[in-house]
């Protein structure tokens, strides 16, 4: 898959389309949003000639947050089986009737 069919991001950027000052912005809101939503390109904003916000359409930006959270979960994941698969992580497991005997401690149920 192209990225900018994904993300619609920088890949196709012009510099002297894609790149506006604020004061720009200011005076031209309507037709700056319009070139997002017919470009799919996010706009950069700058202020005193420093990059200072990003412009995207809608459907790029839902695409890019539900990757980073797809990303955020395979990396937690991930984290998490190799913390099984480390040699002493075993030891540390309690046996089912360690746990049910620790709840009946905390809950004060006796043992039938």
């Amino acid at each position: 898959m192209k990225l900018r069919a994904k993300y619609g991001s920088f890949i196709g950027m012009k510099i002297t389309r894609d790149i506006q000052t604020i004061s720009e912005l200011k005076q031209n809101a309507s037709r700056i949003i319009q070139q997002v939503q017919d470009t799919g390109e996010p706009v950069i904003l700058t202020v005193n000639g420093k990059p200072a916000a990003v412009l995207q359409d809608v459907e790029s930006y839902q695409r890019m947050s539900g990757d980073a959270d797809y990303w955020a979960t395979v990396r937690v994941l991930r984290e998490r089986i190799g913390n099984l698969e480390e040699p002493d992580s075993r030891e540390k497991w309690l046996t089912h009737a360690e746990v049910f005997d620790r709840v009946r401690k905390k809950l004060k149920i006796k043992r039938r």
